[in-house]
């Protein structure tokens, strides 16, 4: 006999076998049914304990009994898929309101795998009960199980909106479901509202059902993926562990209380030990997982002097006490996937609800109508008894008894049988009232049914009704904090704005090193090795900043750059730091001449009333808005028009209520308020700020407030110093010749710097040699301005100060 062989098309055979794989596992195993939010599995879980009599208020069964039952009934795949629904059903961090009551070990929140099913048992949670509430009155459509001998629902009638509260994850062939889960009562909140308004927008739904409720608690960062999410059933949520600080044992320990949904916590913990371990996190000593059947309760040690606000940022960019939950609400709509947002969820809900009460009205019109008909011949017969019992000797059998009755009394064969059926203490007094009473309830039940059925409003205000009733019994209070403002998390939260030395040598070295690293001398002294630099390079500027700071570079060429001061590489003090050419984009001729440094570049007030006040070697003064330099571009920004063979000196913050000191190297200063420099564009020229003699030339501003512990402090060339009262320099008009600020020798050298300082400051001073020295400024008397100082720092023969920084507190 010969094989009968049919070709065919392979692509299209595989196409056709692919489709019919990718729906059957769409349908029957991996996306929730948006009427009841269960899978198959796990509706036949449900059902199977329904069956089985597992209800809330009866006893445990063991798990092995309920997945037997489910496998050999409904669900014809492998136990631990049934097994493993049952679980997560039971566990309180799985879903937002568990569905099965469990009994002995079923994992926990570490991943811990669950005992064997024959060691574990199970019931129904009462509101699970309320998933199947009037399944046996026709409310859904059954069909047969997978060898046809017994029927299973479809769907459940799901009194409770389960796909809402309890949300969903699955992954099908080509598509994946993700929901989340929200709090009961908000959620019947919002079907209430929407069942009152139809029209209702999901800006107004989202008044009720205000954001996803997870069963770990936690804390959602941040609303606008919560609303895009709702608007879209799309979007990305941002969840943080709930944290708090305390003090132990004189410690600062940062305690986490509740870590975000579906986030492994033994994980979490190890991989926060191996960042630690990576100095990716720092500044955490111990880390003690006190977490118990009560709830969680991590402790992360901090060591001393540690910013907890720094390493909690630290921990949040880096370790999963902060994730993402990503929305993407698909769920089966009539057989097919489709994406939702709120209002279909609710919508779809709603319909599934009207369905299964028109459906149960229904089924008890006609319960309620046969059973009028039957009280009807029960009446007839207790009013005609006489007539009965006649009837009765009269008739050999039933059929006589019915023929009679039906043909002289229209009676039919259920009237007549339920006569039949009568006990003789039916026929007494009482039995005839309590009958007639149930004849007028059954007819009321029939008007009130006729007129639910007869009408939508009434159908929906069953619904309404329905849900308060369930709202009442099982609402609780939300578990997930709301944080509406969100913050993107920014570099600078996750560094301390500690204060910080920076320094530019001669050569254009740049680097930032902790202020904690220079200690404080007295004044006289030799000072400490601050940085090793090339031949014939020395340090040329130095400043003192906080991390968090902007600095605005000008050069000497009059261009203007911007950096962030926590971006400036990081040294030790003896380091000489890295080419200041691999941060901005200066050019090889150009170098660096003075510096602002600003607290925030995009504060609208602050830049618009502060000024830059510039002056250049040959004196010409200028003061522009801030507002010009707070977006300078990579390539940086002309800051001035500067004439030839003119260079940028200095530049200052000031807010318009400054006085100005300039000083020359031959120790002449000037005083004037800055209202008399007019405030110009960015490109123009300045103007003179004071007459110089042939040979002298500018050698610093300081811009000062007209306060009594304000001070002027100069400087010289070979470490002499001293501070004078403002009082001693008179105010006088721009362009003037100015007054002796220092008494100029060949011992003191010529003036190098000016600044303002007050009692509570200290100066960091720096020799070309690159030995710095700290010193307190109460250590300088308070001396006349034409006096020379006193000796700040010990210099060698052919050495020089280089640079003059202030540390204010």
């Amino acid at each position: 006999m010969e094989e009968k062989i049919i070709p065919i098309n392979i692509e299209e055979e595989l196409k056709s076998s692919y489709i019919d794989y990718s729906m059957s596992v769409i349908v029957s195993r991996a996306l929730p049914d948006v009427r009841d939010g269960l899978k198959p599995v796990h509706r036949r879980v449900l059902y199977g304990m329904y069956e089985l009599g597992v209800l809330f208020n009866k006893t445990y069964k063991k798990s092995a009994r309920i997945v037997g039952e489910v496998l050999g009934k409904y669900h014809p795949h492998g136990d631990s898929s049934v097994y493993d629904s049952i679980v997560r059903m039971a566990q309180k961090w799985s879903l937002r309101y568990r569905l099965i009551d469990g009994q002995g070990n079923f994992g926990s929140i570490d991943n811990d795998p669950p005992a064997a099913m024959r060691y574990t048992e199970v019931k129904l949670c009462k509101i699970a009960e309320e998933m199947l509430v009037d399944i046996d009155k026709n409310t859904v459509n059954m069909k047969f199980n997978f060898d046809d001998t017994i029927q299973e629902p479809e769907v459940l009638p799901a009194k409770l909106p389960n796909l809402i509260i309890n949300g969903a994850s699955g992954i099908a062939v080509g598509m994946a479901t993700n929901m989340p889960p929200h709090n009961l009562s908000d959620t019947i909140d919002a079907i209430c509202a929407y069942i009152d308004n139809n029209n209702i927008d999901i800006e107004n739904l989202i008044t009720y059902i205000k954001a996803p409720d997870f069963p770990t608690g936690g804390i959602i960062y941040g609303y606008e993926g919560v609303k895009k999410s709702f608007l879209t059933g799309k979007g990305r949520i941002i969840l943080r562990a709930k944290i708090h600080f305390e003090k132990i044992d004189k410690r600062d320990v940062i305690v986490v209380d509740e870590i975000p949904y579906q986030i492994n916590k033994e994980e979490m913990i190890n991989k926060i030990i191996l960042l630690v371990k990576e100095n990716k996190i720092k500044d955490i000593s111990d880390i003690k997982d006190e977490s118990n059947r009560c709830g969680v309760r991590v402790l992360f040690y901090l060591k001393n002097n540690s910013k907890p606000n720094i390493v909690l940022n630290n921990l949040y960019k880096y370790s999963s006490l902060e994730t993402y939950f990503n929305v993407n609400n698909i769920a089966l709509v009539n057989g097919k996937p489709k994406l939702l947002n709120i209002k279909n969820l609710i919508m779809y809900f709603v319909d599934h609800r009207h369905d299964v009460i028109t459906r149960r009205c229904q089924f008890n019109l006609i319960k309620n109508t046969n059973r009028l008909h039957t009280i009807k011949g029960l009446l007839f017969a207790i009013d005609n008894i006489d007539i009965i019992i006649n009837i009765l000797k009269q008739s050999s059998n039933f059929k006589d008894f019915f023929k009679i009755l039906h043909e002289k009394y229209n009676l039919s064969e259920i009237q007549c049988k339920s006569i039949m059926d009568m006990r003789l203490q039916r026929f007494t007094n009482i039995e005839k009232k309590n009958i007639k009473k149930e004849y007028i309830n059954i007819k009321n039940n029939i008007l009130d049914l006729n007129n639910i059925l007869s009408s939508n409003s009434l159908i929906m205000n069953v619904i309404k009704k329905e849900l308060l009733d369930i709202k009442y019994k099982y609402c609780d209070k939300r578990l997930t904090k709301i944080i509406y403002n969100f913050t993107d998390l920014k570099q600078e939260d996750l560094i301390p704005n500690n204060k910080v030395i920076l320094t530019i040598s001669h050569f254009g070295y740049i680097k930032s090193t902790p202020l904690s690293e220079y200690k404080c001398q007295a004044r006289g002294g030799i000072g400490n090795r601050a940085v090793i630099t090339k031949d014939n390079d020395f340090i040329e500027h130095l400043l003192v900043a906080t991390n968090h700071q902007y600095m605005l570079i000008f050069t000497k060429y009059a261009k203007c750059f911007w950096i962030r001061v926590f971006d400036i590489p990081k040294y030790s003090k003896i380091s000489k730091g890295k080419p200041i050419q691999n941060l901005i984009n200066i050019k090889n001729n150009d170098k660096v001449r003075a510096y602002i440094l600003v607290d925030n570049l995009n504060d609208y007030n602050y830049i618009n009333n502060h000024y830059l006040v510039m002056i250049t070697n040959k004196g010409l003064i200028k003061r522009t808005c801030l507002s010009y330099y707070s977006k300078p571009r990579s390539n940086g920004i002309i800051c001035t028009s500067i004439k030839k063979n003119d260079n940028l000196l200095q530049v200052s913050l000031t807010n318009g209520k400054y006085n100005i000191f300039i000083a020359t190297k031959y120790g002449k200063a000037i005083r004037f308020h800055e209202n008399q420099v007019r405030a110009t564009s960015r490109i123009s020229y300045g103007v003179k700020s004071m007459t110089l003699s042939k040979k002298d030339n500018i050698i610093g501003m300081a811009c000062v407030y007209d306060k009594e512990d304000n001070y002027i402090l100069v400087v010289s060339e070979h470490g002499f110093g001293k501070r004078s009262a403002l009082k001693n320099y008179r105010i006088t008009n721009r362009g003037g010749m100015g007054v002796k600020t220092i008494n100029i020798t060949k011992k003191t050298g010529f003036l190098t710097s000016i600044k303002n300082v007050t009692h509570r400051d200290e100066l960091i001073i720096i020799k070309e040699s690159g030995v710095m020295i700290r010193i307190a400024v109460t250590d300088l008397p308070i001396t006349g301005r034409a006096t020379q100082g006193v000796k700040l720092i010990n210099l060698k023969s052919k050495d020089k100060i280089a640079a003059v920084a202030k540390v204010s507190y």
